[in-house]
């Protein structure tokens, strides 16, 4: 089987980066894949991408080594079935409160007797090679969301829930458990200690911690603090911000 490029980096000490895709084209994720990111997202839960789109997305980011992911919209075994088989290496699972939850999460995504994922690759067995199914319950990474105030107050059992190989800070949604307006690349102190006890707690366990991050400079500063994941920028924003810049630089040098 493909080995999953991310948890190699991983067992090297190596930190990796995440792409976001919100935007349902092929060509879009195609474009993206090819910019450098070590793993790239399709976003099924505030993306305006449908499962339908996942096949064709997958198929793009496969023409380049960059990891394929899907954030399901709810922690249901069908859609984290379908789109495994589909061919992501990586699942991330929002909105998990509990040990129970994430435990849900970690059996949609393993195979029998480890878990409950049905046998029926269609295209992840092409796509991930010879001895996938042998191989996928090592090779898929399962990522859990901290993001609400039950998932905070049960962090240290999520963390110690057998399977998950990270926790992923969604901060909006953190923002909002906090009592804080939500925000992308939260400053408030409350939130920057709260990201920090996530992310200690993971280690604690032995599992990966990721920061949903808006801006390359706070990606930066949350790599300098020990994330082992980030996620950079989204396609969205970046052609938001591309057309925004253009426009800005046409009207400050027209006469």
């Amino acid at each position: 089987m493909r080995a999953n490029k991310i948890k190699q980096m991983w067992r090297d000490g190596k930190a990796s980066t995440l792409g976001w895709l919100s935007i349902s084209h092929g060509f879009t994720a195609e474009m993206m894949a090819r910019q450098g990111f070590d793993a790239l997202c399709v976003d099924l839960q505030h993306g305006t991408n449908e499962m339908s789109d996942v096949g064709p997305m997958l198929q793009a980011i496969s023409q380049t080594d960059t990891v394929p992911f899907v954030r399901v919209a709810w922690n249901d075994p069908a859609p984290i079935m379908r789109a495994l088989d589909l061919g992501a290496y990586g699942i991330i699972v929002p909105l998990v409160n509990n040990a129970e939850e994430a435990a849900k999460a970690v059996a949609a995504c393993r195979y029998p007797p480890v878990g409950m994922r049905s046998s029926g690759p269609i295209r992840a067995a092409h796509y991930g090679g010879a001895g996938y199914q042998e191989a996928a319950n090592d090779e898929i990474i399962v990522m859990v969301m901290i993001e609400t105030k039950e998932g905070i107050e049960n962090l240290e059992a999520i963390c110690a829930t057998p399977g998950v190989d990270a926790v992923y800070i969604g901060p909006a949604d953190l923002s909002y458990a906090l009592g804080l307006a939500p925000r992308g690349d939260n400053p408030d102190p409350l939130h920057l200690k709260t990201c920090n006890t996530i992310l200690a707690t993971a280690h604690k366990h032995g599992i990966k911690a990721v920061m949903h991050c808006a801006t390359g400079a706070f990606a930066a500063d949350a790599l300098n603090r020990g994330f082992d994941m980030v996620m950079v920028t989204s396609d969205l924003s970046c052609m938001i911000a591309g057309v925004k810049a253009q426009l800005d630089d046409l009207k400050a040098n027209t006469k």
